[in-house]
């Protein structure tokens, strides 16, 4: 069978089992509003509850949103998240905004709190959640699982976008990102189509004064000596998984696919004689 047509069968696959999914979800919703409800607001036990973790550069932000998307759930880059609150007045963001003045880091417990505020007042949360940016050291995680058990919404992925520096520095270099929402691309690996323009949006598109080589260096360095510990936190709790991510982004959307729903991914291809 060639290639084409292999990639063609996938397609076709990936599609059907799209539609299967969003049947299942309509027949779901057709039940009682107060097992809907409460399953909505327990996390559910099909929600999306995952952290997705790699250094800058390492396609964060092209996964999230097409998981998002497909999962109905959240996606909560914590940068994001802290600056909205602050922009916004909270409590909480008054509290970070008077700590960051002081020069010093906001306080893992806000973080956590801010993190749980969205998951209780956030709609879009209701289909679980992304998280992005947090935890970045083992205390953190600590933290963040504690919360997350309380609330009956234990974490079910933990995976890690792995690749070496060298090539994240080429990749950095030219990456391209949308302020508004975080979509990233790259002017040589994922150009938009239109130059320096969102896909989306049409907004334009900007590149960040600290992606350059020598910022870049010294932030990985910090990642790797933070984030070295909480990988190995997660790989003793079982959800910890790796992927390559100096592949293709098509390939590397498969991969988590395959992390996330393992069964489905491959259902339908052994069926016809195909690998997933």
């Amino acid at each position: 069978m060639s290639d084409s047509l292999v990639q063609e069968l996938r397609a076709t696959i990936d599609k059907l089992e799209n539609r299967l999914k969003d049947v299942e979800d309509r027949l779901m919703g057709h039940g009682s509003n107060s097992t809907s409800s409460q399953a909505a607001s327990t996390g559910g036990a099909a929600a999306m509850r995952m952290i997705l973790i790699g250094p800058p550069g390492a396609g964060k932000g092209t996964q999230a949103p097409k998981i998002k998307e497909k999962y109905r759930c959240c996606h909560l880059a914590t940068g994001d998240m802290l600056r909205a609150q602050v922009a916004a007045k909270t409590e909480l963001g008054r509290k970070a905004k008077k700590i960051m003045d002081e020069g010093k880091l906001v306080s893992d417990e806000i973080m956590v709190n801010m993190i749980q505020n969205e998951l209780n007042n956030n709609k879009e949360c209701q289909g679980g959640f992304i998280l992005d940016g947090f935890p970045r050291t083992v205390p953190q995680a600590e933290k963040l699982d504690s919360m997350l058990s309380a609330q009956s919404k234990p974490l079910k992925h933990a995976i890690e976008l792995q690749i070496d520096d060298e090539l994240l520095v080429a990749r950095i270099t030219g990456r391209l990102i949308h302020p508004a929402s975080g979509r990233s691309y790259h002017k040589i690996f994922n150009p938009p189509k239109k130059e320096m323009t969102d896909d989306m949006t049409g907004e334009p598109l900007i590149q960040r004064s600290d992606d350059n080589e020598a910022t870049l260096k010294k932030r990985l360095g910090t990642y790797h000596d933070q984030t070295g510990p909480v990988t190995e936190y997660y790989r003793k709790t079982g959800i910890w998984t790796r992927i390559d991510a100096s592949k293709e982004p098509g390939q590397v959307w498969k991969s988590i696919l395959g992390i996330i729903e393992p069964s489905a991914t491959g259902s339908l291809l052994s069926k016809i004689g195909l690998k997933a």
